[in-house]
């Protein structure tokens, strides 16, 4: 039996959405145990109507709630509350496999760092979502956002960290990884990203191809892309615009006259499949890729379906042996000299 923990209090749509995703969660998996976080008498409450499997999950009263205002270094000092008290579990229990949180990104990050703690070698956890590919694949962007400014070796690292999720968590054989960057040519981008080009072209244990650029993350044969957190976050947070911008367009066209409206009708089950390659809920949120047990981080904004995927796709990372294939990829690749050489 694989147990998840679940920050029941985190989100937007805390904590309705997260006791709708657990529930179908233990439902759909009869081999997952979940602990839930949170205000014991409120989550009762939402899953007293609920139906599943009631042996199978534990609530674990937490009084106090990391608000999305507070400042990261002083959330994780509310020990009280679900988030804090979800990462001190996961540290001190070694039955707890991963975490799930649609809460605060800042202090999930730091609670990573000093609660859960890195991976021995790793210099800084990454965030790692998986995001669609017209190829009909979901490409591993790292980072999206935990590291504004990065070194050479961590866009290294990253590398790695990226290879590791794209082969135990989307069962790519020899993932293709490439730098991100303001043109494909070796010489392109600033002094940081040309001396990791260097390093990553030499590098053991991944499959690098070079630079790309913002419009081949969905469009290239790639499978892992390596960017500082700064224009990760940018180059995520206008791809999920873009899927917006594009499916609220074709509804306000297929809607505007009969004549469109009949053809929608006739291409219903196409744009269903549509909104389904767009649909960046899917891949069950990004990794906190780094860390030394799985962390899954979800959108705020999540509903009960993208928490239960979330939930799901720890499991499954845990079972693949994620942290252990970083720990792999980490040591082949020997990055020692190169992190030495920046201090």
């Amino acid at each position: 039996m694989d147990k998840i923990i679940v920050d029941g209090m985190g989100g937007d749509n805390a904590p309705a959405s997260v006791c709708e995703g657990v529930a179908k969660a233990l439902c759909e998996d009869g081999d997952l145990a979940v602990v839930l976080t949170g205000r014991k008498a409120e989550l009762e409450a939402l899953l007293k109507d609920k139906t599943y499997p009631r042996d199978r999950l534990e609530i674990v009263d937490c009084p106090d709630v990391v608000d999305m205002n507070d400042i990261p270094t002083e959330a994780v000092k509310k020990k009280n509350s679900s988030l804090v008290q979800a990462f001190w579990m996961l540290k001190k229990n070694d039955d707890i496999a991963g975490l799930v949180t649609a809460g605060s990104t800042g202090a999930t990050i730091v609670a990573g760092q000093l609660i859960l703690g890195r991976i021995r070698g790793i210099k800084r956890p990454a965030l790692t979502p998986a995001v669609p590919n017209v190829n009909g694949k979901m490409v591993v962007l790292c980072d999206c956002g935990a590291n504004a400014e990065c070194k050479p070796s961590m866009l290294c690292q990253f590398a790695l960290m990226g290879s590791a999720y794209a082969s135990v968590g989307l069962g790519v054989n020899n993932p293709k990884v490439g730098l991100l960057n303001n043109g494909a040519e070796e010489h392109k981008g600033d002094p940081v990203h040309q001396q990791a080009y260097k390093y990553l072209k030499e590098m053991k244990g991944i499959n690098f191809i070079g630079n790309i650029e913002g419009r081949d993350i969905n469009t290239a044969d790639v499978d892992v892309v390596v960017s500082d957190g700064f224009s990760g976050n940018i180059a995520l947070k206008t791809m999920e615009g873009t899927a917006k911008m594009i499916l609220k367009t074709m509804k306000k066209q297929l809607t505007a006259d009969f004549k469109s409206k009949l053809g929608a009708l006739l291409c219903k089950n196409a744009i269903s499949r549509m909104r389904a390659d767009l649909d960046f809920e899917a891949a069950g949120g990004a990794m906190l890729l780094g860390v030394k047990k799985v962390v899954v981080k979800n959108h705020g904004s999540s509903t009960g379906i993208s928490i239960c995927n979330a939930i799901h796709k720890a499991a499954e990372l845990y079972r693949s042996g994620l942290i252990q294939k970083v720990e792999s990829l980490l040591q082949q690749a020997d990055l020692s000299s190169v992190i030495a050489s920046e201090e």
